[in-house]
């Protein structure tokens, strides 16, 4: 294992027995563990490959307790790592070895729905999918559906600004957001952004989305609402080459359409979701596309129809159009079972996350299977394509020695490759630990500088999940990967942390 987590510095100023008595007065018995057997659930998030006990887990349940909690952390020096549902693919959730975990999953209630307003107020620990379940009967839905949405929580969703199949139409996480509740690594409660589209100020609420638990504590989410479509319909398209769906991809949305999503999926993909789903794809088709339009009768007929043109003109060798919602609903159920599904293929998989500019799909595909030659690791390919969200899935196994090392230097390779592509390391899994060394590639030591120091105004002591996020100035020198812009040099402060 190669993994590196930076050292902030982090020193307890207090012993772990005195912090169990003092944290026992504010939650009850069975709210805090301990023991090291307690402790194993939570040594690792999403990204398995990487385990640490923490100290201690605490699962408060209500904001004062938060609050106290984290004021007596800050007092002792002691770093605070928030975990929603441990859905996270990035290790944005690892613990800190001298550290607690503070869990919000005991925080999972719906406060309030306004149907008219089209919003509902909720706690960090409610699952995705319950907010769409809890105002179905009303005609409306919560639309960022990651394929985790029956588990993850809505806070790690803000954490990690998770995206979903429908997100191409419909945004992101911070789209979809209104307003936070959260508490300082002080224990100050505070609320950004507010019931209205817009607010005066720092566009705070931005900055939190994306942020991976290093600026505060997420203890309340005011989520916008949207009525349902009136007509959904989902056509899958089949290709004998996976380029040529990569180009049918940017056709589409050239053409005018914005599809509430757009999905590729290579022939691994297909074939392990098949196997696993019986969704009814073609097995034998090299790559196939999920493409929905919703809206009115009138404006979903005609795209559909042009999207079909579109489609056979761009190479396309077989379409179908679901028939009803339940063959709609089983096209879907396929693409958002395939992580699962294709753990049945290996022992182990690693699942990357980088985004390009759409019209570099088919450049960034090429680079993958040269990539999978070169290391004889095995690829399976599943793209949120229509906004270029990349998730290829490296086979490997760790019984293997220093594979799951290999397996690494691959996929940083990859997320370069995003990079010089012009894109990003990440779309919706966010750096947490996974890709300290890729932020060294894509940033510049300014463009770090700047990122240090918005860390420093929220969380002076440096508490707040410590590691994660953004890499300290001498790993990017160590990792040779330093980029010193226009002359600017890195902060003499910023090499204390």
């Amino acid at each position: 294992m190669t993994l590196k987590i930076d050292d902030w510095g982090i020193e307890n100023q207090i012993s772990k027995h005195d912090l169990v008595q003092i944290f026992s007065k504010i939650i009850p018995e069975n709210s805090l563990l301990f023991d090291p057997e307690d402790l194993k659930p939570y040594e690792c998030d999403g990204l398995s490959a990487y385990r640490q006990l923490p100290l201690m887990v605490l699962l408060p349940e209500t904001i004062e307790q938060i609050q106290q909690i984290l004021r007596i952390c800050h007092q002792y020096h002691v770093a605070v790592v928030t975990r929603g549902a441990g859905t996270s693919l990035s290790g944005g959730a690892l613990p800190h070895e001298k550290g607690i975990i503070l869990s919000l999953a005991k925080l999972n209630n719906i406060i309030e729905i306004d149907q008219d307003h089209f919003t509902a107020r909720v706690q960090p620990g409610v699952r995705n999918l319950a907010i769409s379940e809890a105002v179905s009967a009303y005609g409306l839905y919560y639309a960022p559906d990651p394929s985790s949405q029956i588990a993850c929580s809505i806070g790690g969703n803000v954490a990690e600004n998770a995206g979903g199949v429908h997100c191409l139409k419909y945004g992101l996480t911070v789209h979809n957001v209104l307003q936070l509740t959260i508490i300082t690594m002080e224990g100050e409660l505070i609320e950004i952004g507010s019931e209205a589209l817009d607010s005066p100020g720092y566009d705070l609420l931005a900055l939190m989305h994306g942020s991976e638990g290093m600026l505060g504590v997420i203890v309340e989410v005011l989520v916008k609402l949207l009525v349902k479509p009136k007509v959904i319909k989902v056509l899958m398209a089949s290709f004998d080459q996976v380029t040529t769906a990569g180009e049918a991809v940017s056709k589409i949305i050239s053409s005018g359409i914005i599809p509430a999503g757009l999905e590729l999926m290579d022939k691994s993909a297909i074939k392990a979701a098949e196997d696993f789903v019986h969704a009814g794809y073609p097995v034998d088709a090299a790559a196939i596309l999920l493409c929905e339009v919703d809206g009115s009768l009138a404006e979903v007929d005609a795209q559909i129809k042009q999207v079909q043109r579109v489609l056979q003109q761009g190479g396309a060798t077989d379409i179908q159009i679901a028939v009803d919602e339940a063959q709609r609903k089983t096209f879907w159920a396929g693409r958002k079972a395939a992580f699962p599904a294709v753990g049945r293929l290996s022992p182990d998989y690693y699942c990357m996350d980088g985004t390009i500019p759409r019209f570099q799909l088919g450049k960034i595909l090429h680079r993958i299977q040269e990539l999978s030659d070169e290391y004889g690791l095995a690829v399976v390919n599943v793209f949120h394509a229509g906004d270029g969200n990349l998730h290829p899935l490296i086979l490997y196994d760790a019984n293997i020695p220093g594979q799951l090392d290999q397996t690494e230097k691959m996929g940083g390779e990859i997320l370069s490759t995003c990079v010089e592509l012009g894109g990003t390391i990440t779309g919706e899994h966010g750096v947490g630990v996974e890709k300290l060394d890729q932020m060294c590639v894509q940033f510049s030591a300014a463009e770090l500088q700047q990122f240090l120091d918005i860390k420093k105004a929220f969380d002076a002591k440096n508490l707040l999940n410590p590691g994660k996020g953004i890499p300290l100035l001498h790993r990017c020198a160590e990792f040779g990967a330093l980029h010193v812009h226009h002359g600017h040099l890195p902060h003499p402060e910023l090499e204390r942390f």
